[in-house]
């Protein structure tokens, strides 16, 4: 049943995009698509050159700079490859990542004024997008020194102490969609939330692995659209689409995803 709502949901849209491709006064972002192909599109008539061996440098380095990246985040002792972990996080991400473009500058042949003209010309795009995130991640930091997270994470122990197994990962699905939200940190939320949610859920004869599910489950949903995401913001930035209008478009699919994860924990807490 639910993989045939989302194959439902999946030819929904497919739908939609052809329509928006027959009608493009149907498309949300409408109001958009003179500037964003002034912006994306060759003007008619322009002849696309081939790519010369710099610019082919330039784009393997830029693949480069994704594969080192990726090679430091993962943590290869804790999955049983013997390859040297070394452990990397943003710090060192960001070092990589300006140490890439310092590279393709000077394989670009770039000067020193253009080299840097180019990368503010770059992170300006994702400029707005870092102080939205950064003010939103303020919400964090006040509920944390004012223990307001500690006094939520307290009620909602109590709250749940009487229910059973069912009511129990429903409510607590529920609650972990705006816990989510305020606490945009998965691994921040699980520390915080867990140690108490699961030997609460003990007392009930809830499984523990039932319980990962429901705070991963809502975590899932709302890390689609909470405004202190990175990938979200960051992509609907490159993209161009504005967040409101993002909104608009995606509410459907989280209901739908929400009511899934609802059945699913319900049906799992039953069995």
């Amino acid at each position: 049943m639910a993989t045939d709502a989302k194959n439902a949901e999946f030819r929904k849209q497919l739908a939609q995009i052809e329509l928006f491709k027959r009608d493009p006064s149907k498309s949300l972002v409408y109001a958009l698509k003179a500037e964003n192909e002034a912006r994306f599109k060759a003007a008619s008539g322009t002849s696309v050159a081939a790519m010369t061996g710099t610019q082919k440098a330039i784009l393997a380095l830029f693949g480069l700079a994704f594969l080192v990246m990726v090679y430091g985040v993962v943590p290869w002792s804790d999955i049983g490859i013997p390859f040297p972990t070394w452990w990397w996080w943003f710090p060192e991400m960001t070092a990589s990542f300006l140490l890439f473009a310092i590279i393709i500058g000077l394989v670009g042949r770039m000067s020193e004024s253009e080299l840097t003209t180019n990368f503010v010309d770059g992170a300006r795009d994702l400029l707005g997008v870092a102080l939205i995130i950064g003010i939103a991640r303020g919400i964090t930091v006040i509920m944390n020194n004012g223990k307001i997270t500690d006094t939520i994470l307290h009620w909602i122990e109590k709250a749940l102490g009487g229910t059973g197994a069912v009511a129990f990962l429903i409510i607590m699905f529920l609650l972990f969609l705006p816990l989510s939200f305020v606490i945009p940190s998965t691994s921040g939320l699980a520390t915080l939330a867990m140690p108490i949610m699961v030997p609460l859920a003990s007392f009930l004869g809830v499984s523990a692995a039932l319980v990962v599910t429901s705070y991963q489950s809502a975590a899932g949903v709302m890390n689609l659209v909470v405004p202190t995401s990175a990938v979200v913001m960051g992509g609907l930035a490159i993209a161009r689409v504005p967040y409101g209008t993002y909104l608009r478009w995606v509410w459907p699919l989280l209901i739908l995803l929400s009511v899934l994860s609802i059945a699913v924990l319900a049906i799992s807490a039953a069995i």
